[in-house]
């Protein structure tokens, strides 16, 4: 059975900007983005929040859905977020 802990997420950054990645520990790493130890892009931005994150993707389910919603316009992020669902 494929590994299913990772997670994609989206955080909002203090500029109002949004930021997508990906993780199997969504608490640390929101821990090391407001660090600034985490991204290049966040360290910058700071505070950043949680503004949702979708989950039990494998690796690959998860990387997948981060290319596709960086690829979306963002008035479109989240609607994407919730509406999709990992091709079988």
């Amino acid at each position: 059975m494929p590994d299913k802990n990772w997670s994609s997420y989206l955080l909002k950054c203090s500029d109002g900007s949004l930021y997508w990645g990906v993780t199997k520990n969504m608490e640390n790493r929101l821990i090391k983005h407001n660090e600034g130890t985490a991204s290049k892009y966040t360290r910058s931005r700071l505070p950043v929040k949680l503004a949702a994150i979708k989950g039990h993707f494998t690796k690959r389910e998860a990387f997948h859905l981060e290319y596709q919603i960086k690829n979306t316009p963002t008035h479109k992020k989240i609607a994407t977020l919730n509406d999709w669902k990992p091709e079988n």
